[in-house]
């Protein structure tokens, strides 16, 4: 049997792969923002960060109307797959898994993207990096506490570094590699969970359609929720100075002596 961590990986980069979930960041927001803010607003937005002067009312509204665009786009899509009934499961229920599992990219990249994260595709290929952090927003839509937890590490290390890219060593080889490992498990077993649902909601033609469809929409709208209401709630989102290109190395928990240290370099300014 296929490891359930491989499973859920092999998935996810097949829906990376599929036509429109790759969201570009500069192009989405200028139009996520084009009717509530000014020009200067949404170039610095692009440029840095949202979080450099862009209110946290307007985002919030933003992110809602990425939510119920997606939520719609994919239970029209899950409907749209049950429509052929029983004798078709074999290819409609895959070809629904992918494109479930591409939305919740597209609403992950748009919410990080509102919430100041930065470019998470920067090539053709998706590296271990973005797969990572792709890995923990889904998991933190499943309600796994373990993912919220990671990305506050890694929100925190970027939050303090002011980075403008994703912390590659940190989700590949540091302390939050072992992290997603878990995570990717644990959503694999999930997602079979969920492929079973599918199958039997789909046993009936048009019916099914029907069943299919209100499935989507009853589960994706509350998890792409938690990501938003998570991902608003980081130190990222708060107003920040202009952002460097530094890259971030987060490969160890601070230990008492780099506070003491800090502590000592304090009092030496202070006298």
């Amino acid at each position: 049997m296929e490891d359930p961590g491989s499973h859920f990986s092999t998935v996810l980069v097949a829906a990376a792969k599929l036509p429109g979930v790759r969201i570009n960041r500069e192009t989405y927001l200028r139009k996520a923002l084009a009717r509530h803010c000014s020009e200067e607003q949404i170039k610095q937005a692009i440029e840095e960060t949202p979080a450099a002067g862009i209110p946290l009312d307007i985002l919030e509204k933003a992110a809602n109307d990425s939510i119920k665009y997606e939520t719609a786009k994919v239970s029209a899509a899950s409907a749209a797959a049950g429509l052929p009934g029983l004798l078709f499961l074999p290819a409609t229920v895959p070809a629904d898994l992918a494109q479930y599992m591409g939305h919740m990219l597209r609403v992950s990249q748009k919410l990080a993207y509102l919430y100041s994260w930065p470019d998470l595709f920067s090539g053709d290929d998706m590296d271990d990096a973005t797969e990572g952090v792709l890995t923990l927003f889904v998991g933190v839509m499943f309600g796994a506490h373990t993912a919220t937890t990671a990305i506050g590490k890694v929100a925190e290390e970027m939050s303090k570094h002011v980075a403008k890219s994703l912390p590659k060593k940190a989700l590949t080889k540091g302390i939050i590699y072992p992290l997603v490992k878990k995570i990717a498990g644990h959503l694999g077993k999930e997602m079979t969970k969920q492929t079973f649902a599918r199958t039997v909601s789909k046993a009936v033609p048009v019916v099914g359609a029907v069943v299919s469809g209100g499935l989507t929409f009853a589960t994706f709208r509350p998890m792409a929720k938690k990501l938003k209401n998570h991902l608003a709630e980081l130190d990222m989102t708060k107003p920040t100075v202009r952002v460097e290109d530094v890259e971030v190395v987060l490969e160890r928990e601070p230990s008492a002596t780099d506070y003491v240290e800090r502590s000592d370099g304090d009092d030496a300014a202070s006298k």
